[in-house]
C-alpha cells in the first residue's frame, strides 16, 4: 500500500510541473498538487514505518492520519461528483436571460476560458433568438477594458444585434456577477440560465439559488482540456469556501 502512496506523490508533483509548464507559474491554486504530493508521501512514509516497526510509538499516530485522510477522501469525492453533475448541463430553451460570467481578459482580448463561455453563448443566442444575454464582469488587474464590454465586442462582431446584449461592469466575482445582473434587469424572478465553463456551473447555480434566483438554468460552455482535472479540484475546494462563508 505504501508503494501506491509513493506512485501517487509522483504523479502529483509531475502534474504539478505540467501545469506550470503548460499555464504559467501563477496558475491559480497549482500549489494544491505540490501540497498533495506531499500528503501522499507521509501517508507512504507513516505505512512503511508501520509495517517496519509494528511496536513504534507512531502506530496511534498512523491510525490518526489514516482516519483524516479517508474522511477528507470521502468529502472531496462527493464534491467532484456534484462539480461533475454541473458540467453535464445544457441549458432549457427560450430562456428570458442568459447570465454570461466574466473571466480574465488579456489586454482587450478574452482569454482561452471567456472565449469558449463566448462562443456557447453565441451558439445559444442563434439557436434562442429571443432570449436577452447579460454579460458580467468588471475590470481587474492586466485588463484595458471590462470583462462585460469584452463580452460584447466579441458577440458583436460575431452578428449577435447590440439590443440583445445588456452589460453589467461592476462585478469582481461569481456572487457580484450574480446579485448585480439581477439588480439591472430583475432575472432572478425570470427563467434566467447561467452560462460558465463547465467546472463552475454547479457552483454559479448554488450561489444564485441561494441568491434567490427562482430556478436558475445552468449552461455549460466548455474548458481546456488538459487542465479539467485542476478545475474540478480547484473547484471542489472554492465550493467549501463558499459553503464556509454561507454563500450556498
Amino acid at each position: 500500500m505504501e508503494n501506491l502512496y509513493f506512485a501517487a506523490a509522483v504523479i502529483f508533483v509531475a502534474y504539478y510541473l505540467m501545469i506550470l509548464i503548460y499555464s504559467g507559474i501563477h496558475t491559480d491554486f497549482a500549489w494544491i498538487w505540490f501540497l498533495g504530493s506531499v500528503v501522499m508521501a507521509a501517508m507512504g512514509f507513516f505505512l512503511k514505518q508501520k509495517k517496519e516497526n509494528p511496536d513504534s510509538f507512531l502506530q496511534w499516530l498512523v491510525y490518526m492520519f489514516t482516519v483524516v485522510f479517508l474522511v477528507c477522501f470521502l468529502v472531496f469525492v462527493y464534491l467532484c461528483k456534484k462539480v461533475i453533475s454541473g458540467m453535464r448541463c445544457n441549458g432549457k430553451k427560450n430562456l428570458d436571460y442568459v447570465v454570461v460570467l466574466g473571466a480574465h481578459v488579456k489586454g482587450e482580448v478574452p482569454s482561452k476560458a471567456l472565449k469558449k463561455r463566448l462562443d456557447k453563448a453565441y451558439s445559444y443566442a442563434v439557436d434562442n433568438p429571443y432570449t436577452k444575454l447579460i454579460l458580467s464582469g468588471g475590470q481587474g488587474q492586466g485588463e484595458d477594458i471590462t470583462e462585460a464590454l469584452c463580452m460584447k465586442k466579441y458577440l458583436l462582431d460575431r452578428g449577435i444585434s447590440w439590443k440583445r446584449l445588456i452589460l453589467e461592469e461592476k462585478s469582481t466575482d461569481t456572487k457580484e456577477n450574480l446579485e448585480f445582473s439581477d439588480k439591472i434587469t430583475g432575472c432572478k424572478n425570470k427563467y434566467t440560465g447561467i452560462l460558465s465553463n463547465n467546472f463552475h456551473v454547479y457552483r454559479a447555480v448554488r450561489l444564485a439559488k441561494k441568491i434567490g434566483y427562482a430556478a436558475p438554468v445552468g449552461i455549460a460552455a466548455p474548458s481546456d482540456s488538459f487542465m479539467q482535472i485542476h478545475y474540478i479540484v480547484r473547484e471542489v475546494f472554492a465550493l467549501m469556501k463558499e459553503r464556509i462563508k454561507g454563500n450556498i
